[in-house]
């Protein structure tokens, strides 16, 4: 299928690539929660391990890397679409986040940082009270006779005596 030449084309290209900040790339990422933490995932192609640094800065999480290109000598390119580069990504972390036990793995270009979730942060269940707490706390008298609610403020023990359940 042949493609029609079109003026925008080449206006398009041209905007980007002066728009475009040298030396800063793309890092396309994923950030989902999985349990108790975070998972960010990174992808940094063609990078050298030891040149990822990922840190924290009270609640910022900065991810830089760099891709150096080895210089090559008495050549003569075809084409040279590849490119010496900087990555850098920031990212807010915000509160609940476990800043002291972020780790952070690079296998196969893929940067994958971990970010655990505070015990504080952490969705629990809240055990709710019957509103009959007062009464179930009465319970039993001494004899071993039940207590009984009567009429409101007052109780009958199991021994036939009245008395005030007001404060």
């Amino acid at each position: 299928m042949a493609t029609m030449f079109t003026p925008f084309n080449d206006f398009d290209r041209l905007a980007a690539s002066i728009l475009a900040r040298p030396g800063l790339r793309e890092m396309p990422m994923d950030l989902y929660r999985a349990g108790d933490e975070y998972i960010l995932r990174a992808d940094l192609p063609g990078i050298d391990p030891g040149s990822v640094d990922v840190d924290v800065d009270g609640q910022l999480l900065t991810i830089r890397a760099e891709r150096k290109l080895p210089e090559v000598q008495d050549v003569q390119w075809i084409t040279r679409e590849r490119q010496s580069s900087s990555f850098v990504r920031q990212l807010n972390l915000g509160q609940g986040v476990d800043i002291q036990n972020i780790a952070a793995t690079y296998d196969n270009g893929v940067l994958t940082v971990t970010i655990p979730v505070t015990a504080q942060a952490k969705p629990r269940k809240i055990q709710v009270v019957s509103g009959q707490g007062e009464q179930q706390a009465l319970g039993q008298t001494q004899s071993g006779e039940e207590d009984r609610v009567i009429g409101e403020g007052e109780l009958v023990n199991g021994s036939g005596s009245t008395q005030s359940t007001e404060g």
